[in-house]
């Protein structure tokens, strides 16, 4: 798209999507009341609010390679993911956190690339080291498995997507306030694999230990 598409985009979004929630745009014009924090992948086929079917002003979102959670450190760094969840959760008042990873995502496919193909991006294999313990995991559980089970590179990659969203959300209850009201309840915390091909969303169930699809029977 150069950038005659984009500004008829802009026109675009003047003339029809605008005039549809006008209403709500000088309704939110003068301060935001998300009800979600969104943590997803940079992915440019992830698209939060379509995938929740949401309107502007519901989700605060966050997006990074990956969608990785730092963990919590107070140190005088310029820390952007640290800091929008700190906004979020002790200005904004959000209900709900909601770490989204998907499939085929280049972030955790990069965890098994070697030092030379990452050699031009040092910044993004630095970065990466947050989904360390999912590779980890994955590895012990093909080594576990002793050759009784021949593990595809799509399974590789879905389990591994899946374990990085784990661990994300575990470290979520690193930040003090986020452990706090988890604790007491004011806040819900959701590990969510979004399916690129397919449109389906799987919430981890920490109870089960196992993602299952948000459909019309887990509504």
């Amino acid at each position: 798209m150069d950038k005659h598409n984009l500004f008829e985009g802009v026109i675009d979004f003047n003339n029809n999507d605008y005039k549809k929630h006008s209403e709500l745009f000088k309704k939110i014009s003068k301060e935001q009341n998300p009800h979600t924090l969104f943590i997803g992948c940079s992915d440019s086929r992830v698209v939060p609010s379509l995938i929740t079917k949401t309107l502007p002003g519901d989700l605060f979102v966050i997006r990074n390679i990956a969608n990785l959670v730092p963990p919590y450190r107070n140190i005088s760094e310029f820390l952007a993911t640290t800091s929008a969840i700190e906004y979020a959760v002790n200005i904004l008042s959000v209900k709900n956190i909601v770490v989204c990873g998907h499939s085929n995502c280049g972030g955790c496919r990069a965890l098994y690339m070697s030092d030379d193909d990452l050699k031009d991006i040092p910044h993004t294999k630095k970065w990466l080291e947050l989904a360390g313990n999912a590779k980890k995991t994955v590895s012990n559980l093909i080594l576990t498995s002793g050759g009784k089970k021949e593990f595809t590179d799509k399974e590789i990659e879905t389990l591994t997507e899946r374990e990085n969203i784990k661990e994300q959300v575990s470290r979520l209850h690193s930040y003090p306030y986020i452990k706090y009201k988890s604790e007491k309840g004011e806040i819900k915390i959701y590990g969510w694999h979004y399916i690129i091909e397919t449109g389906e969303v799987f919430n981890y169930s920490w109870e089960k230990n196992i993602y299952e699809k948000i459909d019309g029977a887990s509504v």
